[in-house]
């Protein structure tokens, strides 16, 4: 039987997480054959170039190639959701399969959301139905991306991470020993607040964290604990690219 944990010892299905079972049965998750591929090449040979200035990608021998992986990144502008693919997608060989707001999947934001990999889930009330098809995605050995900060930052600061991520992996791993998921930590920086024409984007991806590490204690140490490990290595990745970017500076300066 599938069980889906949080903070506390377990996580009860309502009326509510049945009324949206539908909205993530439609979605599936689907790549669509035809705009899938020609939205990447666009982005990566046409769109991010001629865009930004400088995209530095560090630490891509990080990204496991085989098995269930969750990427984590910042969150700081919705450019993001076309620069992990660039960084990852000749890593992993694989789409990947986004967890959204529901927000973002309204409209004709929302049309082409779905046929890219995403699929919706509300931040502050997710549902069961849609944890069951994120340990769907995992147990078929997919690359998910999820932001653990839940919103848009862009103070260049980790803020308190969602417990979502860390709900969503140890779910599956609970439920299916030796499924191996792993958990990469990945910073986005750039070098405005607001990204322009010629802003430049670092990309930092750090170590996997092992998720079947973290299944000894108890539901509740084991979500904490993973949920601190994450905070922690997006800390340090953010912190190392403050100082290469300060570095950078001085240098520019002749300090």
């Amino acid at each position: 039987m599938l069980k889906f944990y949080s903070s506390k010892d377990t996580y009860q299905a309502t009326p509510r997480d049945e009324a949206a079972n539908h909205l993530v049965t439609q979605t599936n998750s689907q790549v669509s054959p035809l705009l899938g591929p020609l939205a990447y090449l666009l982005g990566r040979h046409l769109v991010l170039p001629l865009f930004f200035g400088r995209i530095r990608i560090t630490g891509q021998q990080n990204i496991p190639i085989t098995g269930p992986v969750i990427l984590a990144p910042t969150h700081r502008a919705r450019w993001d959701a076309l620069l992990i693919p660039y960084a990852t997608s000749l890593i992993t060989g694989n789409d990947l399969r986004f967890m959204v707001t529901s927000s973002e999947c309204q409209g004709i934001q929302g049309w082409f959301v779905r046929r890219l990999g995403g699929f919706p889930v509300d931040p502050k009330h997710p549902t069961v139905s849609t944890l069951r098809h994120g340990v769907s995605l995992l147990q078929q050995g997919k690359t998910l991306v999820i932001f653990p900060e839940g919103g848009i930052f862009r103070d260049g600061e980790i803020h308190s991470l969602k417990p979502g991520i860390a709900r969503l992996s140890l779910s599956a791993e609970l439920n299916h020993p030796g499924l191996e998921v792993k958990i990469v930590p990945v910073n986005i920086n750039y070098s405005q607040p607001y990204p322009n024409w010629g802003t430049d984007v670092s990309i930092d991806i750090g170590n996997p964290i092992n998720v079947a590490e973290y299944t000894s204690g108890t539901i509740k140490q084991n979500a904490k604990r993973l949920t601190e490990d994450l905070a922690k290595a997006m800390q340090n990745l953010n912190h190392q690219e403050s100082e290469i970017s300060e570095c950078q500076w001085s240098m520019v300066n002749g300090q």
